[in-house]
């Protein structure tokens, strides 16, 4: 029977050390710490399934919380299923003192964890879906406010107006604009779609 850990953080920018540290202090080896960076959303994470391929039955898996597993409530309910049914694993939540299927493996004790499990799961997921519906409720506020999202439109160069124009009356021609203003090709032609929606016209 081995012990392993499963890791996970939603971006390549976030950081693994505290749950790592933890994992370490439990005395898992670091080759039995299956690492994902990769959003919650669904359960086709690399490490996660190669974890599911390597452990065994009467093994058992520490996770720092239930959220580490996954963010979807029917997900986390499915997988908590396959490993503590399907294959037989142990798993230890170690910031949920009650999510540790190691002790009172009779039936009331199983029902127990797996109730708890399943709230929490429901919260975490009715906790993200607020977070979402203020986001939006702010960003939608901030809009009517007049705060502008996104990229800041860019600026033309200060003699674009006045080339742009003698561009269009045949005056001069392309290789000469672009040599005076130092952009490429492409690059003028953005230019020129932004100039002419600053000048009102319709005809793009």
């Amino acid at each position: 029977m081995k012990q392993w850990s499963y890791v996970r953080v939603s971006t390549q920018e976030q950081h693994l050390d505290r749950q790592l540290i933890a994992m370490e202090k439990l005395g898992i080896l670091r080759e039995n710490i299956f690492v994902d960076k990769a959003s919650g959303k669904d359960f086709q994470r690399p490490s996660y399934q190669q974890m599911l391929r390597r452990i065994k039955k009467g093994d058992t898996l520490f996770l720092v919380s239930l959220d580490r597993l996954g963010r979807s409530y029917s997900e986390i309910q499915n997988q908590w299923r396959v490993l503590t049914k399907d294959i037989g694993v142990d798993i230890v939540i170690l910031d949920q003192a009650l999510l540790d299927t190691r002790i009172h493996k009779d039936l009331m004790g199983t029902f127990i964890a797996d109730l708890i499990m399943s709230l929490l799961s429901l919260f975490a997921e009715q906790e993200r879906t607020h977070i979402r519906a203020r986001q939006a409720e702010g960003i939608a506020a901030a809009k009517l406010r007049g705060v502008r999202f996104g990229r800041p439109c860019a600026e033309l160069p200060a003699n674009f107006g006045d080339l742009a124009a003698k561009w269009e009356r045949g005056a001069l021609d392309i290789e000469e604009i672009l040599a005076r203003c130092g952009v490429s090709r492409s690059t003028f032609y953005k230019y020129l779609a932004m100039w002419r929606i600053r000048q009102g016209q319709e005809n793009i």
